[in-house]
């Protein structure tokens, strides 16, 4: 989700947002336009299309904002810059909540980003190799679901519990002696050249052109706490506008579009 890069068909956030955005610019009520915070890939391009494509026939005006920095977005939704904000999954919106004392809700998960371990020596996970260098992402967050996955396709076992949460120190069976090489998840797809595989995010992957049927394995995306969802204050879920595009989002037809633009890099989560 970090440093996304932005696209011209959707846009770009002008960067003097006022931070008391008016009731018609971001409203979530029935009536004006609901203002919604997005990440350009592929948070934007999804909502770009509800807009141009099926918004109207439930008389839902939308207005897409691209913000290039992750991290701007909830304090924008807080201050009522943006009616509802679309970038971001539970256990980050759970930590900023947290941190931050503020009550924003999750209104509904739209399309997992999977993780995928990726490789340019090995065709299968039975052909990685004893001693083989894994990298995979640093931070808290991605670590544990790198290492998870691995788990999931019998390359190491954790201890019992730990899920996502998972560190090096929760390894109680390394079978192939595995190597593991910590880092900023936006570099993983350039180290490719320089270990044997590499547990990459799904948008890096869609940045670097890595197709989810080169992945030797992918997340799931039934059931996992990573989906990405739409957000709002809390107060919001059940307004009028903020309930036309949480049925749009998780309509047939942005199934559809996800299945059909993304091969595999971003999946459905409903």
């Amino acid at each position: 989700m970090r440093k996304l890069i932005s696209l011209a068909a959707v846009g770009t956030l002008a960067l003097g947002l006022a931070a008391c955005g008016s009731d018609d610019d971001s409203s979530s009520s029935g009536s004006g336009t609901l203002k919604v915070g997005a990440s350009a890939v592929p948070h934007a391009q999804i909502l770009e299309y509800v807009k141009e494509n099926l918004a109207d026939k439930e008389g839902l005006k939308l207005d897409v904002q691209v913000f290039d920095d992750y991290s701007l977005q909830n304090p924008a939704l807080d201050d009522g810059s943006v009616g509802a904000n679309f970038f971001q999954h539970k256990p980050y919106l759970d930590k900023y909540n947290s941190e931050n004392k503020k009550d924003l809700v999750p209104v509904a998960p739209v399309h997992l980003e999977p993780l995928g371990l990726y490789s340019k020596k090995d065709k299968s996970v039975a052909e990685i190799k004893d001693g083989a260098t894994i990298s995979f992402p640093n931070d808290a967050t991605n670590g544990g679901r790198a290492l998870k996955l691995l788990a999931d396709n019998g390359l190491i076992k954790l201890k019992d519990g730990v899920g996502v949460n998972a560190t090096e120190k929760d390894v109680v069976e390394n079978p192939k002696n595995l190597k593991f090489k910590a880092l900023d998840a936006e570099q993983l797809p350039r180290t490719l050249d320089d270990v044997d595989a590499s547990v990459v995010n799904g948008n890096y992957a869609l940045q670097a052109n890595l197709e989810a049927k080169q992945a030797l394995v992918l997340e799931k995306a039934e059931g996992n706490p990573y989906a990405n969802v739409l957000v709002v204050k809390k107060g919001h879920e059940n307004d009028e506008n903020v309930q036309k595009l949480k049925k749009l989002l998780n309509s047939p037809e942005v199934k559809k579009y996800i299945e059909d633009n993304y091969q595999g890099s971003v999946l459905p989560a409903f």
